[in-house]
C-alpha cells in the first residue's frame, strides 16, 4: 500500500472525484484525526460483477426476503454506522471530514447507500462511489447476521441492472473472499479503471420492484450455475 498525507488539503467532492478517477482514496488515522491520507494499494481487491459468487445459504437467506432493501434513504447515517467501534476493531479511518465530504458527494448524486431495515432499524448496509461504470465499495456492517452480505447481493444486482463493469472494494479481505474477490495489481488495476470510467453507466437508486426482483434473481441463478 502506497500513502501520502495531505493535512492542508480540504477535502471536498470536487478533489474525491478527481482522486477516484486516478485510483486513489482518502483514509484518515483515527474518526478523531483533522485530517486524512491518500492510498493506492499495489494489490486491488476488484469483485467480478458478471462472475459474482453468492455462497448457497446466503442465497437461501436472499430469498428469505429477512431484510427490507432501501437505496440512499440514510447515507449519512450508514457511514456513521460504518464507522462504528466493534470487536477486534476499536478504531475507524472515518473520520468527520470524511463523513462530511461523502455526504455532500451524496447529495450531488455520486455516492449511495444500500441499507437493510427490519421496521424502522437500520440493520445493516454498505456505501460507496459511482463515477462512470465504476463503483467503488467504501465499507460496509452488520447489526444483524447477514445483512451486509445481503445488501451487498443487492448491490451487484442494481450494478449489472445500471451497466457497471467495475467493482473495486480496495483490499482482498477474508470476509469478500467468499464472493470470489480478485487481487489486481495496481498497473492493471488502472487500465480496467480508465476503461470502466468511459462507460455511461446509472445508479437505479429506486427502481420498480419487479426490475429489482429480476436482476436479484439473475445474480443468484448465474451463482447457483457457476457452483453446480
Amino acid at each position: 500500500m502506497s500513502g501520502s498525507d495531505d493535512s492542508d488539503l480540504e477535502l471536498t467532492p470536487d478533489l474525491l472525484l478527481r482522486a477516484y478517477a486516478a485510483g486513489v482514496f482518502p483514509m484518515a488515522e483515527s474518526r478523531r484525526a483533522r485530517s486524512v491520507f491518500w492510498v493506492e494499494p499495489r494489490l486491488r481487491g476488484v469483485l467480478p460483477i458478471e462472475r459474482f459468487h453468492v455462497p448457497h445459504s446466503l442465497r437461501k437467506t436472499v430469498r428469505r426476503g429477512l431484510f427490507a432493501v432501501r437505496c440512499d434513504t440514510a447515507f449519512e447515517a450508514v457511514m456513521r454506522a460504518c464507522a462504528e467501534p466493534r470487536p477486534g476493531h476499536p478504531e475507524t479511518w472515518i473520520n468527520e471530514p470524511i463523513v462530511a465530504a461523502y455526504t455532500a458527494l451524496h447529495q450531488r448524486g455520486f455516492a449511495h447507500s444500500v441499507e437493510c431495515w427490519q421496521g424502522e432499524q437500520l440493520v445493516g448496509g454498505l456505501y460507496g462511489v459511482a463515477l462512470g461504470g465504476a463503483f467503488f465499495g467504501e465499507s460496509m456492517f452488520s447489526r444483524v447476521r447477514d445483512a451486509s452480505k445481503v445488501a451487498l447481493v443487492h448491490l451487484v444486482a442494481r450494478l449489472r441492472l445500471g451497466g457497471y463493469v467495475l467493482l473495486d472494494v480496495q483490499f482482498v479481505t477474508e470476509h469478500l473472499a467468499r464472493f470470489g474477490v480478485e487481487e489486481v495489481p495496481a498497473r492493471a488495476y488502472r487500465r480496467r479503471l480508465e476503461t470502466a470510467l468511459a462507460v455511461d453507466a446509472r445508479f437505479y437508486g429506486d427502481l420498480p420492484e419487479g426490475d429489482v426482483g429480476s436482476a436479484l434473481d439473475s445474480v443468484l441463478w448465474q451463482s447457483t450455475t457457476q457452483t453446480s
